[in-house]
């Protein structure tokens, strides 16, 4: 039997709630996400063995980290696994089309699966599914909203630095009581 606790924290795009299994990074969730699991799946609340991951996302959004070093406990079935892997591959601050995306699982004509496996992603933001556009440039599809991956990805090129928006230290993050 799988051992599954959580945690909520507050971030600058809104309350996440991450997700370990056996010690692993098992998802990482925004409010009113589409294809969100039952809450009660998700565990006790018990930030202890989310620390690492907590710890990286405040790096992320204090602009100190452009890459995630940890365990994930990937679900999913093969196809899923490939597409979030690939995700995985997107540079920080750079964006791939849905179609790019089939073309590099070597799977071209499967850009609708491509699309529907990265609506699914059980780890946003640390698997950057945010980093997937439609083929004109335009900003399509993203289970937390279309505001959440616009602030993600102006965040990851330093649009808010460039077009004098706010640029005061971000606020931390903060464990929210469960």
């Amino acid at each position: 039997m799988h051992v599954r606790v959580h945690t909520v924290v507050d971030s600058p795009i809104g309350p996440l709630t991450l997700v370990a299994e056996d010690g692993e990074l098992a998802g990482l969730y925004m409010d009113n996400q589409r294809h969100l699991p039952p809450v009660e799946t998700f565990g006790e609340p018990d930030p202890a063995p989310l620390r690492v991951a907590l710890a990286q996302l405040e790096e992320y959004f204090a602009g100190r980290r452009t890459e995630f070093d940890l365990p994930l406990a990937m679900g999913g079935t093969p196809f899923q696994r490939s597409v979030w892997n690939a995700l995985r591959e997107i540079p920080y601050g750079e964006t791939v089309s849905y179609r790019g995306l089939a073309e590099q699982i070597g799977r071209p004509t499967a850009i609708r699966a491509v699309g529907l496996a990265n609506g699914k992603n059980p780890i946003s933001i640390i698997v950057p599914c945010h980093r997937v556009i439609g083929t004109g440039g335009n900003l399509t599809g993203y289970g937390g909203g279309l505001g959440r991956k616009r602030h993600l990805l102006d965040f990851e090129r330093g649009a808010d630095l460039l077009n004098g928006a706010d640029t005061a230290a971000p606020r931390p993050m903060a464990v929210l009581p469960a």
